[in-house]
């Protein structure tokens, strides 16, 4: 079985639904933390919940004074 059929896999399609439903949860979350939704977007599309445990250890950013 080659890559490109794995993708298209009906067993495959709950994960694919599933990782990004938590890189849409990351992006709103780092922006209640004043950070890149769109950067923790893409960062929770590569690590997954390896980048939401990093998000929610991390504390809130400062706003910026001006």
């Amino acid at each position: 079985m080659n890559d490109l059929s794995m993708l298209a896999d009906a067993h495959a399609a709950p994960w694919f639904v599933g990782w990004g439903t938590l890189a849409l949860i990351n992006a709103g979350l780092a922006q209640g933390k004043n950070r890149s939704g769109l950067l923790w977007f893409f960062l929770a599309l590569v690590f997954g919940p390896f980048a939401t445990l990093v998000l929610v250890i991390m504390p809130k950013a400062r706003q910026t004074l001006f």
